[in-house]
């Protein structure tokens, strides 16, 4: 009897990072063929290439899907759409997986779960639930959660909202944030393999910055990274060294980037700045930092496994689930550097991590096999009405 083949959908370095755990259970199990569709920023030179790190992790890419045009307008983000559709279709129709894993929010991530749905082919999507107020991401998410048959979500309150939003109880469950089991998978590189590695020394003091736009909030972008900047330069002269990672192909994510590169050449060997790290490398970091601090949802969910305080600035993750090491802060230069202090001062040992209850991808793994080979889907969802009093 053919094996069921279960297809994974990544378009960025962080969604791959965060699904690369159950892709190697996939890999290693017997049981299913794994299919695995690379697109958007992982085919683009101006992020990286990023799609040689999952070639190197050793995955056979079965298909790469260029749609990523040069702009990083909202015009740009639609029409990318409309060229990613195209060619997830004729994509999907080829490859006819049993079921396709998508995970969070990006607009790569909605073109291919539309195109799945029209075809009839079931989709399991990770990190559903979750609230990005600051972002045009919660509206793609929270539809990408409609087109869905089964729904692991990071913790009981998304698992909740998913079923608020109709999803049938039985299909939803919550597993845990499935990144967090890199941190336990991974050997991760020691402060002197790590600088041979990125050819970079760290100093006494360090910090690790990545900041995505807010794409709710673009008229505002050019203060708020003023502020931003001014506090990077603050910290050089207190005798840190910055470590970032470059922004996203959002809107607005190339004029970051262009600041970005602007700060890291005026300030020599104090700061690094990297296009993809890779995961490996990247929680490696994060294990050798002082703090994390910008918007990335890295902040939210992985810092804390490790001790690591976050300063998360401005409204992009405003709803999420958040512990007590992550300190909330306007984009205000006087306000950031408060937080500064209270993430310096923080007792690490008292760090609680909401998201981490352990081994996701196996709990996933075993529910995506249970519904493969007992064939639970039903392609039909019927909304499920949830009795509450307005």
């Amino acid at each position: 009897m053919d094996r069921k083949k279960i297809c994974f959908f990544t378009g960025s370095r962080a969604e791959y990072g965060l699904l690369r755990p159950l892709m190697n259970k996939v890999r290693n199990e017997d049981e299913f063929e794994l299919r695995i569709i690379v697109s958007g920023m992982h085919l683009s030179p101006e992020f990286g290439l990023t799609y040689k790190e999952i070639e190197q992790d050793g995955f056979a890419i079965d298909e790469k899907i260029e749609m990523l045009l040069s702009s990083d307008t909202g015009l740009g983000v639609v029409k990318s759409m409309g060229v990613a559709l195209i060619g997830y279709s004729d994509t999907l129709n080829r490859v006819k997986p049993d079921i396709l894993i998508v995970l969070g929010d990006r607009f790569e991530a909605l073109a291919v779960s539309i195109a799945a749905y029209v075809l009839n082919i079931p989709i399991a999507h990770l990190h559903g639930g979750e609230r990005t107020e600051g972002i045009v991401d919660d509206g793609f998410r929270h539809a990408i959660t409609k087109m869905s048959h089964l729904h692991f979500t990071s913790t009981e309150e998304y698992r909740r909202r998913v079923i608020q939003l109709g999803e049938q109880p039985e299909r939803v469950f919550n597993v845990g944030a499935i990144g967090l089991d890199n941190l336990r998978n991974l050997r991760l590189l020691t402060k002197e393999e790590l600088e041979k590695e990125l050819n970079f020394s760290f100093g006494e003091k360090n910090v690790l910055f990545t900041y995505h736009p807010v794409t709710l909030q673009n008229e505002k972008l050019k203060y708020e990274l003023g502020e931003i900047f001014a506090v990077l330069g603050e910290l050089i002269k207190s005798g840190y060294k910055i470590i970032i990672t470059k922004s996203n192909a959002d809107e607005g994510g190339r004029y970051i980037n262009k600041l970005i590169d602007n700060f890291s050449e005026e300030n020599g060997m104090n700061v690094l700045a990297v296009t993809s790290m890779g995961t490996l490398r990247y929680l490696s970091t994060m294990k050798h930092v002082n703090f994390v601090m910008g918007n990335s949802s890295s902040g939210i969910v992985e810092a804390p496994s490790l001790k690591i305080p976050t300063i998360n600035i401005g409204e992009r993750q405003k709803g999420r689930v958040k512990g007590n090491s992550v300190i909330d802060v306007e984009p205000s230069k006087n306000k950031i550097l408060h937080a500064i202090r209270i993430a310096e001062q923080m007792d690490r040992t008292k760090i609680i991590n909401p998201y981490d209850q352990g081994g996701a991808s196996e709990k996933i793994y075993t529910i995506l096999k249970d519904f493969l080979e007992h064939d639970h889907f039903d392609i039909k969802k019927e909304f499920f009405d949830v009795t509450f009093t307005i």
